[in-house]
Order: C-alpha cells, then sequence, then structure tokens
C-alpha cells in the first residue's frame, strides 16, 4: 500500500496550485536546544543531487499538530522561534521550492489549534525557508525519520502546546520537549517533583503540573474511597492514527479509521452509564506514541485499559475475533508473537522522535507489570471473548498473550482486542458496516460490566445492573 496516496481529508499535498510568499523573518530569535536547532542527516551538497519533495501531509490534533515533508533523499534542516508575533521558521536546506511546497500554504485548516497561517518561498539559491504563524506558544521537535515501509526519508515538524492539553502534557512545564521531563523524571533528575511528591498529604495524587511521574509509575495513584465510588475510568485506545494507517484492507479501509469509530460508539454507551466515563487516548486522525497511550492511561487512573484494533493476516481466509493479554514469559503461540511484533513497530511507522524517547520509560512500564495484574487482564480478556463470541466467529477461543508495548499499563487490566481481519474482504465488509460496529461496541461494554460486576472495585456496584 502506498501510504502517499492518502484521502484527500489527510490533507496530503500532490500538487501545484497555491503561490510561494517570500517572507522574512524580523522580531527576537530563539534559537532552540535540546530538540535541536539543527536537524542534520547524510547529504550530498550538489544541488543536482537535491533531495526532492515526495508529499507533504498535516495532522492537526489537540495534542498537538504534526507536519511531514516526505523526501526522496536525506535532507537538512534548521529551525528557530520568534516572538512578536510567534512564529516558526523552518530552512530547507538544499531543497527547491516545488508545487508540494507551494500548496502547504492552503492545507492549514482554519480550527488548527497552533498554526494561523504559513508561508513558503525561496530565502536562498539553494535553501527554502518556511515561516508558521503561531496560535499560541509551542514546544517544536524537529527530526526526521529513515525510510520504512512505503514511506521514503520524512523530516517531521511536531508543534506541542507549552501549556498542557492533555494528562501527559500536564506534567511538562514551559518549553520544554515533550517526554523530556518524563525521562528526566524517571531517571531520578527532578528533585522538585519529588520534593512535591514527598508533601502530598496520604491518598492524594500531587498536582498535574508538578507532581512527580518517578512516583506515579513507582505506586498505582489510589483515588480516595468517595471518588472510586462515584466513577470508573475505563481508557479506550484506538489503534495506529495519523502517520500509521495500520492494516488497509483489500478494498482500501484503513485500520485506523474503523477502530476509531468503534471506540467512539463504545465511549458513547460508556458515557450514559452511571458510575462510569470513557477516556480515549487519541480522539481523531493523528499519531500517538506507544509509550505516550500508557502513559495517558496512567494518568487518568484507568480501572481498565482497552486497546482496539482489526489487523490484517498473510492470508485473506482468516477470519474471527480474538482478545490478546500482555506477557512477561513469551508469547502463547508463533501468532500470538507476530501480532505483537508488528503492533510494536508502529513507533516506527508513526514516526517517534529518538531524541525525547528513552528505553528506560518502557523498561520501568514493563517491570511494573506485575502477575497480578496480567492475571486480571486474562479475566477480562475471558468476558470480553464470551460477548464478542456471539456476534461473531472467534479466531482463539481463549485469551492469548504477548508482549505488546501498548499493554504495559502497570496495575491496569489491559488488553487488545482485534475486531475482525481487515484483510479478509467478506470481514472488511462487515468493519465498515453501522450494524457491526454497533454490535462489536455492545458486547465490549457487555463484557466490561461482566468483568467489573465480577470483580466490583471497591464500594462501586452500580455497573452489575445497568
Amino acid at each position: 500500500m502506498d501510504h502517499r496516496n492518502l484521502p484527500p481529508r489527510h490533507r496530503a499535498v500532490t500538487s501545484a496550485q497555491a503561490s510561494a510568499v517570500s517572507v522574512a523573518a524580523p522580531g527576537r530569535r530563539r534559537l532552540l536546544a535540546a530538540a535541536g536547532g539543527l536537524v542534520v542527516v547524510p547529504w550530498l551538497p550538489s544541488l543536482a543531487h537535491a533531495a526532492g519533495i515526495v508529499a507533504v501531509r498535516t495532522w492537526p490534533a489537540v495534542d498537538y499538530t504534526r507536519v511531514t515533508l516526505e523526501v526522496d533523499a536525506a535532507l537538512k534542516a534548521e529551525h528557530f522561534l520568534l516572538d512578536n508575533p510567534m512564529r516558526l521558521v523552518v530552512d530547507l536546506d538544499g531543497v527547491e521550492l516545488s508545487g508540494q511546497l507551494r500548496n502547504l500554504v492552503s492545507k492549514i485548516e482554519p480550527d488548527d489549534p497552533y498554526i494561523a497561517n504559513v508561508r513558503v518561498g525561496q530565502f536562498q539559491p539553494d535553501v527554502v525557508r518556511m515561516v508558521f504563524d503561531l496560535k499560541q506558544n509551542i514546544a517544536p521537535q524537529v527530526f526526521t525519520l529513515k525510510p520504512i515501509a512505503e514511506y521514503q526519508h520524512r523530516l517531521v515538524l511536531d508543534l506541542y502546546p507549552t501549556q498542557a492539553q492533555d494528562p501527559l502534557m500536564a506534567l511538562l512545564g514551559p518549553d520544554e520537549d515533550p517526554l523530556a521531563r518524563v525521562i528526566e523524571q524517571l531517571r531520578g533528575n527532578d528533585p522538585a517533583a519529588d520534593r512535591t511528591a514527598r508533601r502530598a498529604p496520604s491518598g492524594e495524587t500531587p498536582s498535574a503540573g508538578s507532581g512527580s511521574v518517578q512516583a506515579t509509575l513507582r505506586a498505582h495513584p489510589t483515588p480516595s474511597p468517595e471518588r472510586r465510588r462515584r466513577e470508573l475510568v475505563v481508557v479506550l485506545d484506538a489503534g495506529h492514527g495519523g502517520e500509521d494507517p495500520g492494516a488497509v484492507g483489500p478494498g482500501g479501509t484503513y485500520e485506523k479509521d474503523i477502530v476509531l469509530q468503534i471506540v467512539r460508539r463504545v465511549k458513547e454507551r460508556i458515557d450514559r452509564m452511571p458510575g462510569v466515563r470513557a477516556v480515549l487516548t487519541r480522539d481523531g486522525d493523528y499519531f500517538v506514541p506507544l509509550n505516550t497511550r500508557v502513559l495517558k492511561a496512567r494518568q487518568a487512573q484507568g480501572d481498565l485499559f482497552i486497546s482496539i484494533h482489526a489487523d490484517a493476516a498473510p492470508r485473506r481466509s482468516a477470519n474471527g475475533a480474538s482478545i490478546y493479554a500482555l506477557s512477561d514469559r513469551g508469547a502463547s503461540s508463533t501468532t500470538a508473537k507476530w501480532l505483537a511484533q508488528k503492533e510494536n513497530s508502529a513507533d516506527l511507522i508513526g514516526g517517534i522522535n529518538i531524541g525525547t524517547q528513552d528505553q528506560l520509560i518502557a523498561k520501568v512500564l514493563l517491570d511494573l507489570s506485575t502477575t497480578a495484574q496480567i492475571n486480571d487482564s486474562i479475566k477480562v480478556g475471558g468476558h470480553l471473548l464470551r460477548e464478542i463470541g456471539r456476534i461473531n466467529r472467534l479466531h482463539k477461543k481463549q485469551v492469548e498473550q504477548a508482549n505488546f508495548a501498548v499493554l504495559r499499563t502497570p496495575d491496569i487490566p489491559s488488553v487488545l482486542v482485534e475486531t475482525a481481519f481487515l484483510s479478509n474482504p467478506e470481514e472488511e465488509r462487515k468493519l465498515r458496516t453501522s450494524q457491526y460496529q454497533n454490535q462489536m461496541a455492545d458486547a465490549i461494554v457487555a463484557g466490561m460490566q461482566n468483568y467489573f460486576a465480577a470483580n466490583p472495585p471497591l464500594a462501586n456496584t452500580n455497573l452489575a445492573s445497568n
């Protein structure tokens, strides 16, 4: 599948329609550090070998806005911020102004939370300058990705807010790189946060802006009994998104679209139930790294984590639904191992900034996964299997296990639901229908209710009868 042939709503730039605007850059210049004011990968200085822009894509979201330039060769880029007014300037070295870059101007959505406008021009004979007029202060990440899957080289611009927009971003201070402070806290390098954690009264969680992630991960923050009786939190995770479409059906259906539709239907049902609410790891078509999904579940103080997918198999005849839980002793089958490896590659395809990631995060989260958490996850999976088996054939009649990165949620029961095989033409057609999506949502909610009824969290007993 050619990821460059994205639907129009993904705003892929493929033609020359908008006029370029030459730009200057007055104002106070703030060079960036850490995330890097300079991104360099091997390149050839001669314009005879200049990088050609293959496509430009934008992914606006509340969490952050991503702009991706796909090129046919590695390139060099420098970026910096300007004040009064707020702007992000990106200089592309060894690139000539092209139709794809010109058309970026018309692809900025009016409701983009971070970008008001963009101007593109030939700043120097061998330098194209992009100036992004900003709606708010941002903490940008600019990084490159090597070719993978159907993608060629990519330059990625991630515009994160300096003011928190979700539970994970609430951990960060102004002008910090997303996840950078998380990593420092995990390493024990945030004394202020540790002091705040020590000062927090017993039974309370440190405030979002100053709390210690290290403390959060060491011991799951336990809300007061009053809060627990008032509300349970179910974290719903729509797999893939943005640059990562997931599986693609023979009819061109994207997994990321189908699972988001199902997740929204599940959320609608949960939010109508007393004593429980649903939290989404993504509520739009944008990429969320696997570790970030886990951290969001932690910050939401989830009681249950359900990741929803619709996978593909080498054989189109493969069909049925499956449930997976985490394993700390290897995969329960060859299929489970293959699927875990495939799902864990989502970060590489979706595109993570290696400079702000750290293996320590994954290690800490996995180390804190307890046998009890895995056993509870298997119980959840059993209840879901029984309900899903009423509406569709089960590919496996027992809960499978493997080392899924997205299920490394310490002491939160976590399962991955494969709703059907998108690679199967018949199941692809079924997945696209409102009828099947509603049936799947009903089955997931029923399985969830049955699990909570059999394993009531503290004094909350409302779910058994609603």
